[in-house]
């Protein structure tokens, strides 16, 4: 990743808001392979429940060998639930900005290339959409990052599709598979080391 050498402590944190202003309490963040994604996020103290799908496209071709062929429109992104008491949309927005991937890398994560493993929020309500384009800005500004963030954000508008159930937890259920245990694992052993706080054994 091409964060500029900043610890987990002097990361910016997203602007506050209120935790009504974050209803509903879930969001689909896309940012390279979705097994990854919800290897990070599922470990989360305060998620309630992760789901891999594809968002972005239609119904009829969220299928992840349609979606392979790079010409549907979809991302591999993973929607997210979580207890507002327990953490806030702007924690999981630093979580995914700098522990769960790249999000200055154009349609790219590692050697992972294509317009489905692309950076993108997709957003549920006006809320949530300022509060991303908030704090994008404010990392750009404060150049976190070595080149821009090209993190899209654009609106959901119910195009999530849940992925087949063979993608569904595929880390926890296959840790020792070639990609997981040289991408994956290290990136949820990162999240790890750098969150502790937020991290859990708990699968959600």
């Amino acid at each position: 990743m091409t964060c500029a050498g900043l610890s987990a402590a002097s990361f910016p944190d997203a602007p506050k808001v209120a935790p009504a202003d974050e209803a509903p309490a879930t969001i689909v963040l896309a940012g390279g392979c979705f097994w990854g994604m919800q290897g990070v996020f599922e470990h989360m103290k305060g998620v309630t429940g992760t789901v891999v799908g594809y968002a972005g496209g239609t119904k009829e071709t969220a299928h992840y060998d349609m979606v392979s062929e790079r010409n549907t429109g979809h991302a591999e992104a993973i929607k997210i639930n979580w207890d507002p008491a327990k953490i806030s949309l702007g924690e999981i927005l630093k979580v995914y900005f700098s522990a769960a991937h790249d999000p200055t890398t154009l349609n790219r994560q590692e050697n992972d290339v294509g317009p489905e493993y692309r950076s993108a929020i997709f957003y549920n309500n006006d809320e949530q959409k300022k509060l991303a384009e908030t704090y994008v800005h404010d990392l750009n500004n404060a150049h976190v990052f070595r080149s821009p963030i090209v993190t899209q954000i654009v609106p959901l508008k119910g195009l999530f599709f849940p992925a087949e159930a063979e993608h569904q937890h595929f880390l926890d259920r296959n840790p020792t598979q070639g990609y997981i245990a040289a991408v994956d694992i290290p990136k949820l052993n990162g999240f790890k080391a750098k969150y502790p706080e937020y991290y859990t054994k708990e699968i959600k």
